[in-house]
């Protein structure tokens, strides 16, 4: 049976996480950023699956490093 402060990992996010926590993150900044390309961006002509690209890039770094 694993500890609580075992599973969580010290990075640059400002609170203590675990791999679920900075999921949850990544998936919520998905939405956040889809929701604002569709309407800022995508209208100038930039597809949506560029907001995809850059979600699913920046949630790996966020589950791997924060």
């Amino acid at each position: 049976m694993s500890d609580d402060k075992e599973a969580a990992k010290p990075g640059f996010l400002p609170i203590e996480t675990n791999w679920f926590d900075r999921l949850f993150i990544s998936v919520v900044i998905w939405v956040a950023l889809s929701l604002f390309w569709l309407r800022f961006i995508e209208p100038l002509g930039l597809s949506v699956w560029i907001a995809a690209a850059i979600s699913v890039a920046l949630g790996a770094h966020i589950i791997r490093k924060g």
